[in-house]
């Protein structure tokens, strides 16, 4: 594809090189070379910008001139137009309307239309789906699920009876909608008695939920994920949690029961949040953290139980230094 061709596609301004460059694919600053495109979103790869060896980058609009023969191309947003330039180079795959004769649609079903039912794909009683959806291989479809349109479902996805998915849902490899949450009362004997997880799961619009992550169904109420929310790998949701617009839960966070999560938050890999906390709306918690209590609106917090990160890199800095520091101690208190 021709530099001047990505750069109408992408609405972006051409400087230096010549228009006819041919772009033959896109790659990091430091491996890219000749003939394919990068970008720099982070200053402190502005250097790398001077030494890449690719035909062109994708640049802020302030950027400062690269005093070479690179072509630039300025962007408002350069990580968010990178991404839009490879999707011009790796379209997604399209899948032709069909069902394959080894699925199994119950009669009561309704699919919409352009469905693609991959093999052994499995649409319950009462199902209701909407247009444009791809379920791939394995694929189970509980009775009474209502989903929304351009639905793509990954090979051995499940959604579970009564499950409500809105439009454009994006289910990767072994994502489990619905699981019966974790609710057990002790007997008078000792032993533990289940409780029913009859509540389902409500996913908005525009939610992707990435591979092996697990959103369990609630007792009372429902567990809820708004519209714009993604969910990383290995993820678990408890019951009766409610995550708020646009949030992102990054690898291997673990929500137990009725948290909330607020809009735009991010939970970084590893984050535990202990059952019916409240995370503001905006909040940051970085890796590893544990949340006990309440975190503000805005906040960025760390640690186990996670406090203020700024306390906690002081905390971190003082944390080597105990040691010597008790030593001293009791050298000028040898009682203690």
């Amino acid at each position: 594809m021709k530099l001047s061709a990505i750069a109408s596609a992408l609405n972006l301004r051409l400087e230096n090189g010549s228009p006819n460059t041919e772009i033959t694919g896109l790659n990091g600053i430091e491996q890219a070379g000749p003939g394919e495109l990068t970008f720099v979103s982070n200053p402190k790869y502005a250097a790398a910008a001077r030494s890449t060896r690719a035909a062109a980058v994708i640049v802020a609009e302030d950027f400062p001139a690269i005093p070479t023969a690179i072509a630039m191309l300025r962007a408002k947003d350069p990580y968010l137009t990178f991404a839009h330039a490879l999707e011009l180079f790796h379209p997604p795959t399209r899948y032709a309307p069909a069902i394959h004769p080894t699925a199994v649609v119950d009669r009561t079903a309704k699919i919409g239309p352009g469905a693609h039912i991959g093999p052994y794909v499995v649409i319950g009683e009462q199902v209701d789906i909407g247009s444009n959806a791809v379920l791939l291989a394995h694929v189970v479809i509980y009775r009474g699920t209502k989903i929304g349109d351009n639905f793509f479902a990954h090979a051995h996805a499940t959604v579970r009876e009564n499950c409500r998915l809105g439009n454009n849902v994006l289910l990767q490899n072994g994502v489990v909608i619905g699981a019966d949450g974790f609710g057990f009362a002790k007997t008078a004997e000792g032993r533990w008695h289940k409780i029913p997880q009859p509540a389902p799961v409500i996913i908005g619009d525009d939610v992707e939920i990435q591979a092996n992550s697990c959103i369990d169904r609630a007792s009372v109420g429902e567990t809820r994920l708004d519209c714009g929310v993604k969910v990383d790998n290995l993820v678990h949701v408890g019951h009766a949690t409610h995550v708020g617009e646009d949030a992102l839960l990054c690898a291997q966070v673990g929500l137990a029961g009725s948290t909330e999560i607020g809009k735009r938050a991010i939970l970084t890999g590893q984050v535990g949040v202990v059952g019916h906390c409240k995370v503001g709306d905006n909040a940051i918690v970085t890796p590893q953290s544990g949340v006990a209590h309440d975190i503000p609106a805005g906040a960025l917090v760390s640690g186990a139980p996670a406090v203020d990160h700024k306390a906690w890199l002081k905390y971190s800095a003082i944390l080597p230094r105990l040691p010597d520091l008790v030593r001293a101690l009791r050298k000028r208190d040898p009682d203690e």
